[in-house]
């Protein structure tokens, strides 16, 4: 039988196992919310066996956690980062593309140069900067800082340096100024590196715990993010935390199949030139 296979059709072996890996801790993740487990956490061979399906975990959630205003916590700190950082990457990946400038290439590669630095070591110095403004247990200390971000510039940067030079020359023998050329000509054109863009920016923020963690301090601020973990901390219960990351997962899931074919073309584009 594997005689009668090609090679592309062996790497499928592979690749269907590597698939099995990832979709597990799925599985998991789901029977695990169905379950009634008042442990912190079990042997997941045995559970099908020994508990009962039930949506329980789902209703102890948004009876005694304020599930909801988690939700819109995180909507809130997700949303206006994804729209800003589409808009602003867009505009800046525009400018470093195709329009010259004394310094263009090394003011972008000091962008660049930026991503090199772990988040993590700017921690203490924002937390000083923004107890100083008193931005503390805000929305502002996690929306200001994801206004825009590098390598959504760097995204469409690449995108647009492949798009053929004749379509901004027809645009300005027609009389059309930078704004126009930029609306009209290349923002239609780059819709799915923007798109991939505002993926990457929404899954970053909704799934983010160490910022929220130190810039919140109060269950009424918490993003979804932060009140699982404090969820998990006060209950102990394997079966309501699997139930809220189910929760959690459903909206960045959605974003995803909905912008799945730009969100390929657009990571398939950008590195072709």
């Amino acid at each position: 039988m594997l005689k009668m296979m090609n090679r592309s059709q062996l790497l499928y072996i592979p690749l269907i196992l590597l698939g099995l890996v990832f979709i597990i801790p799925f599985g998991i993740m789901i029977i695990g919310s169905l379950l009634n487990m008042t442990l912190p956490i079990g042997n997941p061979f045995t559970w099908v066996v020994h508990e009962k399906f039930s949506f329980a975990n789902f209703g102890y959630i948004f009876k005694n956690a304020p599930y909801l205003k988690w939700i819109i916590n995180s909507l809130i700190i997700t949303i206006i980062p994804v729209f800003s950082n589409m808009f602003f990457s867009a505009i800046l990946g525009y400018i470093f593309a195709r329009k010259q400038f004394f310094g263009r290439e090394v003011i972008f590669w000091i962008m660049m140069a930026v991503i090199m630095i772990p988040s993590q070591l700017l921690i203490i110095p924002r937390y000083i900067m923004f107890s100083d403004l008193g931005w503390i247990n805000t929305y502002l200390p996690l929306i200001v800082p994801e206004i825009w971000g590098i390598m959504g510039v760097f995204f469409v940067r690449q995108y647009m340096m492949t798009m053929p030079k004749d379509l901004e020359e027809a645009a300005y023998i027609d009389g059309a100024g930078d704004f126009t050329v930029f609306f009209k000509v290349y923002l239609p054109l780059a819709k799915p590196v923007i798109a991939t863009v505002g993926t990457f920016a929404f899954i970053g923020n909704w799934n983010d715990l160490l910022t929220p963690l130190i810039f919140t301090t109060s269950d009424e601020m918490y993003p979804v993010t932060v009140g699982l973990a404090s969820l998990l901390t006060k209950e102990g219960n394997f079966g309501v935390e699997m139930a809220g990351s189910v929760l959690s997962f459903i909206p960045t899931f959605l974003i995803f199949i909905f912008f799945q074919r730009y969100f390929v073309k657009g990571i398939t584009l950008t590195g072709i030139k």
